[in-house]
């Protein structure tokens, strides 16, 4: 381990496997995990920041160049991780891109297929592609699985309706792989609200943006944006043993918002 990193010990001896996992929540995540002690394999369509990654973290972290949208990258970045580490305990599946919040009014006729299909086979088919691959490895572990989710998962406003539809599939995905994969394997979520972070777009609709609106925390119940740190304590609940009562169950971490909903100063058509 990399001087300066500290083991704070939970997750000792486990090996986890992060997809989008150098910038943003999912670094946040990996760098909290390896922290707890965990080996840790970092997944990203980033080769400079899997490289800084490396760098700062030596032999704990294995980094995997993967396109979690293709089969390929799937099994890509499993067979790596258990050539490496020799198993898998944890999976989380974290990569994502964002609609920009753009409006079904504003969406251009012709990108909306292409912006579409970018978003959900990313933001879904990679998850589901991801839990498929890993599903071998986290039996003979009795592993879990969380994914990240949204406060778009249950309420809108928090995206366009691409990252809605995305993000609701996913809370139905949680719940339905829980049910399959009891008892052996676990899974959760985390539904985060607003973060300070920047998010990925679809080519279809532009570059990479901010994930929040400016000034919109003046709208919440706790009224400040949270920073990707503060959603990592979460994961590491999940991915332990203090969490072994807990399957289906998707942890809403979104400053009030499902208490009172994102307070929007105007909308409609």
């Amino acid at each position: 381990m990399k001087k300066g990193v500290r083991n704070i010990g939970r997750l000792n001896g486990k090996v986890a496997l992060i997809t989008g996992a150098t910038s943003g929540l999912g670094r946040a995540v990996a760098e909290r995990f390896v922290e707890e002690g965990a080996q840790v394999c970092v997944v990203d369509v980033s080769l400079g920041r899997l490289e800084e990654m490396k760098e700062r973290f030596g032999d704990t972290i294995l980094t995997v160049h993967s396109d979690v949208s293709t089969l390929e990258g799937n099994i890509k970045m499993v067979e790596s991780t258990v050539k490496t580490f020799g198993k898998i305990d944890i999976f989380v599946a974290n990569a994502g891109i964002y609609d920009g919040n753009v409006g079904i009014n504003d969406l251009p006729l012709n990108r909306i297929e292409a912006a579409f299909d970018e978003v959900i086979n990313v933001n879904v088919k990679g998850y589901l592609l991801g839990a498929k691959v890993v599903l071998p490895e986290l039996l003979k572990s009795e592993g879990c699985m969380i994914f990240t989710a949204s406060h778009a998962s249950f309420y809108s406003a928090g995206g366009g309706p691409i990252y809605t539809a995305s993000k609701h599939a996913i809370a139905g995905l949680i719940k339905e792989l829980a049910y399959e994969l009891a008892p052996k394997i676990r899974v959760n979520g985390v539904a985060p609200g607003v973060i300070a972070t920047a998010m990925g777009m679809p080519k279809a609709l532009g570059t990479q943006i901010p994930s929040i609106i400016s000034g919109v925390e003046q709208s919440l119940p706790l009224p400040f944006i949270p920073e990707s740190r503060d959603y990592v304590e979460l994961y590491v609940l999940l991915a332990s043993e203090a969490a072994k009562a807990m399957t289906g169950t998707i942890i809403q971490a979104d400053n009030g918002i499902s208490i009172r909903g994102l307070v929007q100063t105007s909308g409609g058509i």
